[in-house]
């Protein structure tokens, strides 16, 4: 009888859940490894973040998943170290052995070495992370009103550090809370002290995306009374003032770091096989030097002739990376594999309601149709019917009336010390 190959994926972000998916009920043996028990919809974790949607809207349990599955196993385990030599995987519970290894661990905010930025000024790239944002910012103004002052003007801040989709995005849904929901929940505070502030070191938002988007992205931010600050970088955050390299300071208990990510690289290989901390692979995504270990989404190096400076860190990469490796790893000769290349089907970013921008191939548009190709796209991308239910619901409450019920503050309890 034929011996099944052993194909261990690490992380179950879009590449690999997509790369598990793509090798499920085949004659493989998978195993994905994660430190969390579920994938996460990073696309709409500023929506967690603003109190619109709950966590497990977006969501989804591996075992779950893959419950169906006659090949496919998931173990909750974070992965420590890789030994190539011996064809493990080390994890901080046990150590796994593999014919092929895929790593997929994707990306981490970057905080370029800062300390103090890393320590007090909140990252948006897990639940967890979007967890502590909404519960931050709705304690402060818990806080504000039992205070009844203006004693600390940092709690009146909001600042959201970098201008691309997720800080557009984080920003709009702010700027939206302060005009329609937190008057309403506090009837008895003058939001008007509020500012939402959007720090940007380029002179426009979404750089990334084309002219007509970045024009039409800062008028819709200033339409919402978002105060963008161009041209500004960020040096350090003490957790009370935000110090620009300009010189400028800005008072703020409340502080969103989107200003880049960086590669959750994995120990065990030296240092000329990463490029800006991403695994260099060639087109097949095999990581140089290696016969039977690859790298796919973020945190593959590839260069192509269309993308001789690595592809872009975005989802549709990911994916299209790990069924291209999926349907490569199927085939009975090495012979037969194909090349990756990216054909990008365009960009988008939404700033609030009805206000959105899309760049297409073909055609680049902005406003309300925008804002519903956007909707559409994302309610599509959810893995669930029940999940797609769920939010189409609460995004259809919120657009008659403005308003939400899941502005839900849980923090943990302290039992002897230790969170429970």
């Amino acid at each position: 009888m034929e011996t099944r190959e052993k194909i261990i994926i690490i992380g179950g972000g879009f590449a690999g859940l997509q790369l598990a998916k793509t090798l499920n009920n085949k004659n493989k043996k998978v195993i994905v490894l994660d430190r969390m028990n579920h994938h996460m919809f990073q696309p709409l974790f500023y929506q967690v973040a603003s109190g619109r949607i709950e966590p497990s809207n977006i969501s989804f349990p591996f075992r779950k998943i893959f419950q169906q599955s006659r090949n496919t196993q998931f173990r909750m385990t974070e992965v420590k170290e890789i030994d190539p030599a011996n064809h493990k995987v080390i994890t901080d519970e046990a150590e796994f052995t593999y014919d092929k290894l895929i790593i997929a661990t994707g990306c981490k905010t970057n905080f370029f070495g800062n300390k103090d930025l890393e320590g007090k000024a909140f990252g948006m790239k897990n639940t967890q992370e979007a967890i502590s944002i909404r519960n931050h910012v709705l304690m402060t103004f818990e806080k504000l009103i039992i205070e009844k002052s203006r004693s600390d003007d940092g709690n009146w801040n909001i600042v959201i550090v970098g201008s691309g989709p997720t800080g557009v995005e984080l920003a709009g849904a702010f700027a939206e809370m302060k005009k329609d929901i937190l008057p309403r929940d506090y009837p008895y505070m003058n939001f008007d002290h509020l500012k939402i502030i959007l720090v940007s070191s380029t002179e426009k938002p979404l750089a990334v995306m084309s002219s007509e988007a970045q024009e039409k992205s800062e008028k819709y931010l200033k339409d919402l009374g978002v105060t963008f600050m161009s041209g500004e970088v960020v040096t350090d955050y003490d957790g009370d003032k935000v110090h620009l390299k300009s010189g400028k300071e800005i008072p703020s208990n409340n502080v969103i770091w989107a200003a880049g990510v960086t590669g959750n690289v994995v120990g065990g290989f030296p240092e000329d096989k990463l490029v800006r901390n991403r695994y260099i692979v060639d087109r097949y995504n095999k990581i140089q030097g290696y016969d039977n270990i690859y790298a796919i989404g973020d945190i593959a190096y590839m260069e192509t002739p269309k993308y001789p400076q690595g592809h872009p860190q975005v989802a549709n990469v990911a994916i299209n990376q790990a069924k291209n490796l999926g349907k490569n790893l199927l085939k009975k000769s090495r012979e037969e594999w194909k090349e990756y290349e990216y054909d990008d089907k365009g960009s988008l970013a939404t700033i609030g309601k009805h206000r959105a921008v899309v760049d297409l191939p073909f055609i680049k548009f902005q406003g309300f149709l925008a804002w519903y190709f956007w909707m559409f796209l994302h309610l599509m991308l959810i893995l669930s019917v029940r999940n797609k239910l769920a939010i189409f619901f609460n995004w259809m409450w919120s657009y008659i009336n403005k308003d939400s019920s899941l502005r839900l503050i849980i923090i943990p309890t302290k039992k002897n010390g230790t969170l429970q």
